[in-house]
């Protein structure tokens, strides 16, 4: 073998390195990859003092939304809620320092004690970060390159919502994909509810679904891979259409099971991916009713209603009670479904038949969703406290690591370090 033999295999050994090295950098968006919540970091401790923080800074005004990282760059929104001003920060992920910081002015509205202007998470690519700021006035969706210059700005129907409104955008090649939904609220007429995909460059409209909706979703849509019609699929959970698989690319439903959820029950937490099936969940009255398992399915299938036929989408199982949350998103992972609840429940199943496993009360309510990092399940309790469970079939509590101060937030993980935002504050742990 020659020295250009040896060269050309080195330099190939390090590019894949630094390839492999940078994908452990992003977490673009809620809930991270795919919004599934997976992290195989190794260097995120267990158990952590006040000691061990690399750093923590205070916020402008508060919020519940999750942070966001690309590189170098961790991206937060926060909030005044007397004047109804929010904020966009760039943080450097090495010493929290304030990269940049932008300033909007919303229109004050009613909101519920649980929200805030600064719920919705936004989403970050290698160009771009992009972030909505929905009020029943208006909803604004800006772009801003990574070191804070505008780019684009669009503007769309305000959302009317009983309990204000929260929306995550996600990205699927070049569109930016979001829900803008309506709610019937008595004496008030409402825009017609639609998702949306626009151009992530331009921020011109590629694809608009019009539908119905008695009550908003707050669930953030994912993608799914059907390798079977080798093709992405949007996937979609609300109250009026039950989880819906849309063509990415334009917008046209390609299945749909209404019968997913119950009628009367709303939809808060997103989509989850087990194996081949689809999780999804709704509730009301500050608890799960029905978590439900489903295999989709079908070409050009719509509207399917109460029993599906032939290949399209059907369910797998449900369960209903304590086993199903509401607010907090589900996490699967190596044929297990871990649910955390708003009312403190925390439970074990096996993903393929719903079968229970176990069921904990380790901490407090929750409200923010876990992530699995490493074979380990964190997730932020609304006391502020970040619970630390082992993810095996078998429960055991390895921490709980206190914050101090109430959250709502889930975990991001990048670059070797956990970014845990609570009200008014960001923190980051790890090497």
């Amino acid at each position: 073998m020659t020295n250009l033999h040896i060269w050309k295999i080195f330099a190939t050994i390090v590019i894949l390195g630094l390839t492999s090295s940078a994908r452990g950098q992003e977490w673009p968006r809620f809930r991270g990859p795919n919004g599934q919540g997976i992290s195989y970091a190794k260097t995120i401790p267990v158990k952590w003092s006040e000691s061990d923080y690399n750093w923590k800074i205070t916020l402008p005004g508060g919020g519940h939304s999750s942070p966001v990282v690309w590189a170098n760059k961790v991206f937060i929104t926060s909030a005044q809620p007397q004047t109804a001003e929010v904020f966009l920060l760039a943080i450097d992920v090495n010493n929290g320092t304030i990269l940049w910081q932008k300033q909007f002015e919303l229109t004050r509205q009613k909101l519920n004690r649980d929200n805030s202007y600064a719920t919705g998470t936004p989403v970050v690519d290698a160009n771009n970060v992009y972030v909505l700021w929905p009020t029943n006035q208006q909803t604004t969706l800006v772009a801003f390159s990574l070191n804070g210059d505008p780019i684009w700005k669009r503007t769309f129907p305000g959302v009317m919502a009983q309990h204000g409104p929260s929306i995550s955008p996600i990205i699927y090649n070049d569109l930016i994909v979001f829900t803008l939904e309506q709610e019937d609220l008595s004496g008030v007429e409402s825009p017609q509810s639609c998702w949306i995909a626009v151009d992530r460059r331009t921020g011109e409209n590629r694809w608009q679904i019009l539908r119905k909706n008695n009550k908003v979703s707050y669930s953030t849509p994912c993608i799914y891979r059907s390798d079977e019609r080798n093709a992405d699929e949007l996937i979609f959970t609300s109250r009026e259409h039950g989880i819906t698989g849309i063509n990415p690319q334009t917008g046209d439903v390609k299945w749909e099971l209404k019968s997913a959820f119950q009628v009367g029950q709303r939809v808060v937490s997103s989509p989850v991916i087990a194996e081949d099936s689809l999780i999804g969940t709704c509730g009301e009255g500050g608890a799960g009713r029905r978590l439900v398992a489903i295999k989709p399915g079908g070409e050009h299938v719509e509207s399917i209603d109460a029993v599906s036929t032939g290949d399209g989408p059907r369910d797998v199982y449900e369960l209903k009670g304590p086993s199903a949350p509401y607010v907090p998103t589900s996490l699967a992972k190596d044929g297990l479904l871990f649910t955390f609840h708003d009312q403190s429940d925390v439970c074990c199943l096996r993903s393929k038949t719903g079968e229970l496993l176990w069921h904990k009360k380790p901490a407090g309510k929750f409200y923010g969703s876990p992530v699995w990092v490493n074979g380990i399940l964190y997730c932020i309790d609304r006391n502020g406290d970040v619970v630390v469970i082992k993810a095996a079939p078998q429960f055991e509590l390895l921490a709980i690591n206190r914050l101090g101060e109430t959250s709502h937030a889930t975990p991001a993980v990048a670059a070797g370090r956990m970014f845990l935002r609570t009200y008014s504050h960001l923190f980051s742990v790890g090497r």
